[in-house]
């Protein structure tokens, strides 16, 4: 579905750097760009997908730039329209020049992501493939840019698509033993059917179990570093970073506010935050941050709960535990070096737990070991595979689709009508189909892409 306008935009980032692109796309991107590009070869006579040298000139032929431009014409291109791009010097105000050279013949400035939206309008990606530009773009890992590459690619799409191919026969079958009920067609089989669907409902188990992990490895995770005074917390925080990040001493109190640093662990984006020393106060300053700890304990994703190992736990151990939450802590068991002072049976409450000395090292591996399993240990696999679920969107309607087949199965262990089961499976592809673009309402696709940047 062609567009009839030319759009343009950068493509780069603003600021100074060695190369801008400025990109145009629409049927008329190649004559615009030869009313701007002067080169030995005429833009009609360019070959596509060839960088050709040359001049970026006003129309009174005054050069602005040495530049490189390319055309990539329809449908072998980004969006599937004719494109072309201008490759200058990365100073703004030759980008600036640019663009405004082209917005002053034919071409608009383009809107947030309207190259990708085309890109999808024009069947050259599907939804989720071209949510995973985004995703791409924004990767703050290499594991997260392996993930947003393989649904870029289509594995995704290509498993939501084999849902619906297993599942489409089986609407086919329902609605002909409906409409057609006097034809020689025989008893409708739901044992057959439902185990048919009971397949495709294993298969959406597995991928919504992927959803924490790739949410982790998109977004990041908060990590909260809790306990009582010179647990050795700074030092952890120090330990993870390799860097000596928080001040160190044996004075208690001396970590007053949280300190914040950001790193990232088998792939996982972390936001790690160390709190003040849980502990009785009247000191003002100390005593604020002790209430953030507090606070901030209910928004981490994850607690790494330290406690001296050489000591006895004191009522400021049992205060800071009061406050993890067991589902989501990891119990560190810090100055393992010194000689054993607390007893392994107090420490029962807690599933997870670590022994280290994070002054000389000792167990510092596995600790970030533990620490990535409890994001992405239950998904490692499809990890490796590339499948996995990290857009909230994504899951919303993949539970909606995992809802109606259960209801489905429920109602054909009934001998509920075969109209009830027939709704449930539409609800289902609907459902999946809202994933890839198929049945995604214009205002929610309007959505999407007003979240990516100008120029993509």
């Amino acid at each position: 579905m062609p567009a009839a306008d030319t759009i343009v935009a950068p493509a780069t980032p603003p600021g100074e750097g060695g190369i801008a692109i400025l990109r145009l796309s629409g049927p008329g991107a190649p004559t615009l760009l030869g009313t701007v590009f002067r080169g030995r070869v005429a833009t009609p006579a360019m070959v596509s997908h060839r960088l050709y040298h040359g001049r970026l000139c006003r129309p009174d032929g005054t050069a602005l730039d040495d530049v490189l431009a390319v055309i990539m014409r329809a449908p072998r291109s980004y969006t599937g329209e004719d494109v072309a791009e201008i490759h200058c010097h990365g100073g703004s105000c030759l980008l600036r020049a640019a663009l405004d050279l082209c917005l002053a013949a034919v071409a608009r400035l383009a809107r947030p992501g309207e190259f990708t939206q085309r890109a999808f309008l024009n069947g050259r990606l599907d939804l989720a493939q071209a949510e995973a530009v985004a995703a791409l773009i924004g990767a703050r890992s290499e594991q997260a840019a392996r993930a947003a590459l393989a649904q870029l690619d289509g594995r995704l799409s290509t498993l939501l698509h084999r849902f619906t191919a297993d599942l489409r026969p089986l609407l086919t079958l329902l609605e002909a033993h409906i409409d057609f009920p006097d034809d020689d067609l025989g008893e409708f089989d739901r044992t057959a059917v439902t185990g048919r669907v009971a397949d495709v409902l294993a298969e959406m188990n597995r991928l919504l179990a992927t959803f924490d992990a790739g949410r982790a490895l998109r977004d990041g995770v908060s990590v909260l570093i809790l306990g009582r005074p010179n647990v050795g917390k700074s030092s952890l925080l120090n330990g993870l970073l390799g860097e000596a990040r928080a001040i160190v001493t044996e004075i208690p109190g001396t970590t007053r506010d949280t300190v914040e640093e950001q790193l990232v662990l088998g792939g996982v984006p972390l936001r790690l935050v160390d709190t003040a020393g849980v502990r009785d106060t009247v000191d003002p300053i100390e005593l604020e941050g002790v209430r953030r700890a507090r606070d901030k304990v209910a928004a981490a994703d994850l607690v790494l709960l330290v406690i001296d190992a050489s000591r006895p736990l004191s009522d400021e151990d049992h205060m800071a535990m009061a406050l993890a939450p067991p589902d989501r802590t990891l119990l560190v068991v810090n100055k393992s070096d010194l000689p054993a002072g607390v007893h392994a049976a107090e420490l029962s409450g807690f599933a997870r737990q670590i022994t280290v000395s994070a002054k000389h090292g000792l167990g510092m591996a596995e600790l970030e070991a533990a620490v990535v399993a409890f994001f992405t240990g239950g998904a490692s696999a499809a990890l490796d595979e590339g499948v996995i679920l990290s857009e909230r969107r994504h899951r919303e309607a993949l539970m909606e689709a995992q809802a109606a087949l259960e209801l489905f199965q429920a109602e054909s262990a009934a001998r509920r009508p075969l109209e009830c089961l027939a709704m449930e499976l539409r609800e289902a592809l609907a459902a999946l189909g809202r994933i890839t673009g198929e049945t995604t309402p214009d205002d929610i696709l309007e959505q999407i892409f007003q979240q990516f940047c100008i120029g993509k």
